[in-house]
Parts: C-alpha cells; structure tokens; sequence
C-alpha cells in the first residue's frame, strides 16, 4: 500500500494497481528479495521514505486496493515488468521495453538484446 501511495498519482487505480503489480511480480521473481517489505524498501528502488513517511488523507481505498492485489489482483498491462519511471522520461538503454504508462508512471521489462 505504501509504495502505490507514494509511488503512483493516487486519483489513478490503473496506476495504483500497476506500482502493486510490479512489487508482486519483484516478490515473485528470484532476482529480488521474497516478500513485500523488503522489495519496497531495497535502497534507491522505492520513493525515499516509502516505509516511514507519513501517509495523508483518505487511504482507504488504496488499502483495499492493495488488499486485492496481495490475494492475486494484478494489472494485465504491466505483464511481467518489474520497473518503471515518471512518465516523460526517456534514457538510451537498448534493454528497456515499455508495456504501459499509467499513474504518471512508465512501466517497462528489461530484455536482453538478441544479437544478429
């Protein structure tokens, strides 16, 4: 629920549910740690203070939100990415591969370059 606070524009769900897909899909890949704390709070992964800072205003929804999304619920358009930035901005990696924008947020897999 936290990291979908401070992470995603919060008058989105699509992209509430899109910041909560890629911890879950972290959480279930072996390349990150195995449950939802310590993916969100891994150093430089998260917003700064995503574990301690204060949360303002009506929550309510985004915890229920965040309740579907540990029993299963996932964005379809997210896929398999387990990154993403603010929306806008580009950077000149060949392994990034957009899969939706959302929340103010780009989400993206990393794919290894087929050599030719």
């Amino acid at each position: 629920m936290r990291a979908m606070y401070f992470e995603s524009n919060r008058s989105s769900q699509e992209g509430l549910l899109a910041v909560g897909t890629v911890v879950m899909n972290r959480v279930e890949s072996p390349d990150f740690p195995s449950s939802v704390c310590e993916v969100v709070g891994q150093h430089k992964q998260f917003a700064a203070g995503v574990l301690t800072r204060e949360m303002r205003g009506n929550t309510k929804d985004i915890a229920k939100l965040a309740e579907a999304v540990l029993d299963g619920k996932r964005h379809p358009g997210v896929k398999q990415a387990k990154f993403f930035h603010m929306a806008g901005l580009r950077f000149p990696y060949k392994n990034m591969h957009y899969v939706l924008i959302a929340g103010g947020n780009a989400f993206y897999e990393k794919r290894k370059r087929r050599r030719r």
